[in-house]
C-alpha cells in the first residue's frame, strides 16, 4: 500500500453490510476497501472496481443505487460514506 494512505471507517445503515473501511491516498484515490457482512461476492466485485478510482468518480457512479425496497444499497452506502469524508475531512484542508 502507498504511503500517506488514510483508512476511513463507517457504519452502514439499512444494508446487510454493517461496516466499511476504505483506504484513500493523498490524491483521493481509493487504494483498498474492506467490508463486514453483506454479499461477499458482490462486495469483492465493488472492491475490485473501485480500487484506483478517485472518490468523486466512485460517488458519481454509486450514489442512489437501490437494493430492492431498502431505499439504499451497499454501493449507495459506500457513496454516502465517501461524501461524508469528502465534505467533512477534505473541506477542512482547503
Amino acid at each position: 500500500m502507498k504511503e500517506n494512505v488514510k483508512v476511513i471507517e463507517f457504519q452502514t445503515n439499512g444494508t446487510c453490510c454493517q461496516l466499511m473501511q476504505v483506504a484513500i491516498d493523498e490524491n483521493n484515490v481509493i487504494q483498498d476497501a474492506n467490508f463486514l457482512g453483506g454479499c461477499n461476492g458482490n462486495l469483492q466485485g465493488i472492491k475490485s472496481l473501485i480500487k484506483g478510482m478517485k472518490i468523486n468518480d466512485v460517488i458519481e457512479k454509486l450514489q442512489g443505487i437501490q437494493c430492492g425496497t431498502k431505499g439504499t444499497s451497499c454501493p449507495d452506502q459506500l457513496a454516502k460514506g465517501l461524501i461524508r469524508y469528502r465534505d467533512e475531512v477534505l473541506a477542512q484542508k482547503v
